[in-house]
């Protein structure tokens, strides 16, 4: 987590993908450790490879309360950027969704993005929408 989170921006790229996946592994390692990642998503010109990992983590963990309104910004806003990678784009509507099962008043809104964006969008952004808008329309 130090090289990740206070080493030069190599580094943190190259920590970036085992520390996801140690989180994955064991989502309660990270738990102490949210506070100081959630702001790199707030940090100028972030390498992709940072953001993606984050959220790849993010996807599978119970995303503590005081961290879930900053998060779900992040990713509408990552959903809706044309220029962010495919992998963010799934990940964020993944962790969207997981957030609509407590906040459902998010899922129209989420919806339409999918809607709005599929023919804009590569096959990952479309193999998530689908997935979600046929449990949306079910």
């Amino acid at each position: 987590m130090t090289c990740f989170l206070e080493g030069n921006e190599k580094i943190r790229r190259f920590a970036a993908w085992p520390m996801s996946y140690c989180a994955i592994a064991n989502p309660e390692l990270i738990k102490p450790w949210l506070k100081r990642l959630i702001p790199v998503l707030d940090e100028k010109n972030v390498h992709s490879a940072i953001i993606r990992n984050i959220l790849r983590l993010l996807q599978t963990i119970d995303i503590p309360a005081s961290f879930e309104g900053k998060i779900m910004s992040h990713c509408f806003k990552y959903i809706q950027d044309p220029k962010a990678a495919g992998a963010i784009k799934a990940f964020s509507l993944t962790i969207l969704e997981n957030l609509g099962e407590k906040y459902p008043e998010i899922l129209p809104e989420l919806k339409l993005i999918i809607e709005e964006r599929w023919n804009l969008e590569k096959p990952s952004f479309q193999s998530r929408g689908r997935k979600i808008l046929k449990k949306l329309s079910d």
